[in-house]
């Protein structure tokens, strides 16, 4: 599987050698282990070439991780085919059955929304 860096190093960088993990579940999302990769610091970004489970098709919001953008690139060209979901995306989505007693603020309760 390629994994590389976004922003290409100079070409005499030297390299370490890294695992490649996932953000949720480090200890079982591994896509690639020591593998050699210039210096990289948080915030930087690297290109999996192959996702697996990790590509649009397979994407959900586990953990309430809302889905990222998703990007389609040919050559130089690039865009944006499906915009990033924020945090009230997901929650929009929520809904409480109306018989479902939902505790206020400040103790109060009442029924959920139909």
């Amino acid at each position: 599987m390629g994994v590389s860096p976004v922003r290409q190093p100079a070409s005499d960088a030297a390299t370490r050698r890294y695992d490649v993990v996932g953000p949720i579940c480090e200890s079982g999302d591994t896509f690639a282990r020591d593998r050699p990769l210039p210096p990289l610091a948080a915030g930087d970004l690297v290109a999996i070439c192959s996702a697996g489970a990790y590509g649009s098709v397979m994407s959900s919001t586990y953990n309430t991780r809302p889905l990222p953008a998703e990007v389609l690139v040919s050559g130089h060209d690039y865009a944006i085919v499906r915009v990033r979901q924020t945090y009230d995306d997901i929650l929009a989505r929520e809904r409480l059955p109306g018989w479902l007693p939902v505790k206020q603020p400040g103790g109060a309760r009442s029924r959920g929304a139909a």
